[in-house]
């Protein structure tokens, strides 16, 4: 029986060229669907990281504006023998101690010395109670929290005045009015933070 010529089939050549098409199809979609996924890894990335700058950010200017720098205890006591002092210091090492009023949960806290520093490329907050001793001594044995990983570089400044200067190197003339906490994290420079220190 003979077909006849609008019955006939695909010639080897169309169906290459059909099959190269939808190569090309299935390739665009797999290239695409990949582009979104290593968009979206890439947007979860940068919410993360603001996530975690707004976290410590939060956390550090709370315990700066709850910092002890009077005579007067601003807040709860541990053992109540202790005389309240000021203590501000900028650490050899970069870092920055004070005394802070730290609330662990609701119904437990009280003046600490708090530590920040660099530590191994992390970002490490230490919390000791206050003694008589020196509060520059005895973080051996302090509990510790890494706050950021993966940090570069850790610069602390303060300044007296409003409009004053920056100043790096610490001057023992009491507490400072304002911090400032320059951070670069992989590569990357975060936001200053700019703190106002309780007066």
């Amino acid at each position: 029986m003979i077909r006849g010529a609008g019955s006939r089939g695909f010639t080897l050549v169309e169906v290459v060229v059909a099959l190269a098409v939808l190569s090309l199809i299935m390739l665009a979609t797999v290239t695409g669907l990949r582009t979104l996924g290593n968009t979206q890894a890439t947007v979860d990335r940068q919410v993360d990281r603001v996530s975690e700058v707004r976290a410590v950010s939060s956390f550090l200017r709370d315990s700066f504006s709850a910092a002890v720098t009077g005579s007067g205890g601003g807040g709860l006591t541990l053992g109540g023998g202790l005389a309240e002092r000021t203590v501000f210091e900028i650490t050899e090492q970069g870092g920055l101690i004070w005394k802070a009023v730290v609330l662990f949960g609701e119904s437990y806290g009280g003046n600490y010395l708090v530590k920040l520093g660099k530590s191994k490329g992390q970002l490490v907050l230490q919390w000791r109670e206050p003694d008589r001793g020196s509060p520059l001594l005895g973080w051996n044995k302090a509990p510790e929290r890494t706050l950021v990983s993966g940090v570069d570089s850790f610069e602390v400044a303060y300044r007296r005045a409003p409009d004053g200067p920056w100043f790096t190197d610490w001057d023992d003339a009491g507490p400072p009015g304002w911090v400032r906490l320059r951070l670069k994290v992989d590569g990357r420079y975060w936001p200053d933070l700019v703190m106002v220190v309780a007066r």
